[in-house]
């Protein structure tokens, strides 16, 4: 049995993902300003002009690099809607994704890199608060999805970045068991 041929498409296609993995590792270790074009391209293995090539600057990169998972869409129930909310933010796996943490990191430094995490957590307000059934005005539904999805950004600041020891020493099912009845109650229009 012969393999067939790597194109030279796929082989773009890999090396591009290689150096998006890199830039991932490298801007959630060090944050944007301190990530260099030619460190992502040492660690992957190849030439800084090809990174440059691929992605045009190191913000373009770094755009690449973080782009988010889909916010939570409608649960069944909200039950459904919590289990959601805690594996995809990560509490419930115990980690965040190389590409949030480089989010988290840079954007206390890089103001265009705020403005790219005030856009993705502003998708996931919209969705979450699309999940949520809606008070008597409707309009309560989004600044409750604001507060559960600023809660877990907190958690998961004070977990992945800052290492608070109470948060970090803490198994990830204590942390949901604590964290979701007060999410339930964000998930429902007040009385």
């Amino acid at each position: 049995m012969t393999s067939r041929p790597v194109s030279r498409a796929d082989r773009r296609r890999a090396t591009e993902a290689r150096i998006l993995d890199c830039a991932r590792e490298q801007f959630a270790a060090k944050g944007f300003d301190r990530t260099t074009i030619r460190a992502v391209a040492a660690t992957a293995d190849v030439d800084p002009a090809l990174v440059m090539q691929y992605f045009g600057s190191k913000r373009g990169l770094f755009t690449q690099a973080v782009q988010a998972p889909p916010a939570p869409q409608a649960a069944q129930d909200g039950e459904a809607l919590l289990d959601q909310l805690l594996a995809t933010l990560g509490v419930k796996l115990g980690g965040m994704p190389d590409s949030t943490l480089a989010m988290l990191r840079s954007m206390l430094t890089d103001p265009a890199s705020a403005d790219h995490a005030r856009e993705t957590l502003g998708r996931q307000i919209s969705g979450i608060g699309g999940a949520l059934p809606a008070d008597g005005d409707g309009q309560d539904a989004e600044l409750r999805a604001a507060l559960i999805v600023t809660t877990m950004v907190g958690v998961t600041i004070g977990h992945q970045l800052l290492g608070l020891e109470a948060l970090r020493d803490a198994p990830a099912g204590r942390i949901d068991a604590l964290l979701r009845p007060a999410l339930a109650a964000l998930t429902r229009p007040p009385d």
